[in-house]
């Protein structure tokens, strides 16, 4: 997949990566996948006692309200390793990290370890920029299953690890419980309950919709992509050589937008400006029921005058819902001993023991199984029950499409929607269109 040079695909990413989240499993053609450590290496020994004083360069994308917690860890951190300084480098959103990283990566001076947004990671790893976490896995025997598979999964490639979960979201239902409570409904589990709920829940006056039963995102393919591959669908074929997005199964989910659309039963959104649209009309009851990501849960819980509950996306031939947010990885370019204080960052900044104080400082989901399951997960899940309906499918939070190409092409059937939302247009013929110009774009990988 090298016909393009790594720059200008990463360029491709700034230019059409969305800043909220991103995270696709079984039929969606990902590359990922389990590893296999068995024939990898270890790291040095002798560098995993070595106390040399040496300070490394964090650069990250946390916002504000993830500060305290990042410099509670950092402190703890420095607690445990005393000679290692870890600088924390701000550089903005994602789309400015990245950017930023591909400019150090060609001037050959690269912090030791970053961020990296989830649907990133293919193309920065395809192109060798980080480095394979593998050989320190096996040295220190780090307990790989101890991770949601598809949250660890989703920072593989190619058979390799290149990082970990740090900062995890996937999207979730969030619903008016008062509401659903006083019509005696439930929220759907299945596709096939869905149409019973819009009926009792939209609501029509003059022939205009002026309750939704629920709204979709249009303006970010992480909401929508698990929605295809939950209907039997996929983005690409299985070797990943064409696009699937026109296939039949692949067409259900849209179809039923579509539909869903003109009788007036859900709302979607799309372009500048929707998102804030969509949590307004929530909190004012005029939509009963929004996907959105788990890490603006705590911001639906604070703002509603209502009870606030959460259901995971119903499922049909498969049940996943998609990972978002950004983790943790090791620069390629970085010095040995560079190399060796980042790797004790990464594993303390994911590590079980500080697993539940992370999440819940920064707002965004556990990755750790024993951390769920230990006291402290108890606790959690008392002060925030409605995360429960999250980790009752812990394994079923898969990895998006991974794909070096995929930041590109799933811009064009992103557009398909927007037509479909902005214009009414019918999707399933435009679907067969953007197929081609996938294709187009597939065989620039080749």
């Amino acid at each position: 997949m090298k016909k393009k040079t790594w720059l200008l695909t990463l360029l491709t990413i700034f230019m059409v990566i969305s800043t909220a989240c991103g995270g696709s499993g079984g039929g969606s053609g990902a590359a990922g996948g389990e590893v296999n450590l068995d024939d990898v290496e270890a790291a040095s020994s002798d560098l995993k006692d070595d106390t040399t004083p040496i300070k490394i360069q964090y650069w990250h994308a946390h916002g504000d309200a993830q500060l305290e917690g990042l410099n509670y860890m950092i402190a703890e951190f420095q607690k445990k390793y005393p000679h290692i300084t870890v600088e924390p480098v701000f550089q903005g959103g994602y789309p400015d990290l990245h950017k930023k990283l591909s400019a150090a990566v060609a001037a050959n001076d690269v912090p030791a370890v970053t961020n990296v947004e989830v649907a990133s990671l293919a193309n920065f790893a395809d192109s060798g920029v980080f480095a394979d976490l593998g050989p320190w896995i096996k040295r220190d025997e780090v307990k790989m299953d101890d991770f949601s598979q598809g949250m660890i999964n989703a920072y593989a490639y190619n058979g390799q690890q290149f990082g970990f979960p740090l900062i995890v979201s996937t999207s979730v239902f969030v619903y008016n419980k008062t509401m659903l409570d006083e019509l005696g409904v439930e929220p759907p589990q299945t596709w096939d309950e869905i149409e019973d709920f819009n009926a009792k829940v939209a609501k029509q006056e003059g022939g205009k919709t002026t309750r939704y039963a629920f709204s979709v995102p249009g303006w970010d393919t992480w909401y929508y992509d698990p929605w295809n591959i939950n209907g039997g669908g996929a983005i690409l074929t299985e070797d990943l050589s064409a696009s699937a997005v026109e296939n039949e199964d692949s067409l259900r989910y849209i179809q039923n937008f579509y539909k869903w659309l003109n009788d007036g039963s859900i709302h979607m959104g799309f372009g500048k400006g929707a998102s804030d649209n969509m949590r307004q009309m929530f909190l004012s009851g005029e939509i009963a029921m929004v996907q959105h990501s788990s890490a603006l849960l705590k911001m639906y819980l604070e703002n509603a005058d209502f009870e606030v509950g959460v259901s995971f996306i119903p499922g049909d031939k498969m049940r996943t819902s998609n990972i978002g947010g950004a983790g943790i990885v090791m620069m390629n370019g970085a010095e040995d001993l560079e190399k060796e204080a980042a790797w004790k960052f990464i594993e303390f900044m994911t590590s079980a023991e500080e697993n539940i104080k992370w999440a819940e400082s920064v707002g965004y989901l556990p990755t750790r199984k024993s951390a769920i399951e230990s006291e402290e997960g108890k606790q959690y899940f008392e002060r925030w029950p409605q995360y429960s309906a999250v980790f009752e499918h812990f394994d079923e939070v898969t990895p998006r499409m991974q794909h070096p190409a995929y930041p590109e092409f799933s811009e064009v059937y992103k557009e398909v929607i927007g037509e479909m939302i902005l214009n009414q247009k019918d999707p399933a013929p435009l679907m067969q269109e953007a197929a081609k110009k996938i294709n187009d774009i597939l065989a620039d990988y080749e």
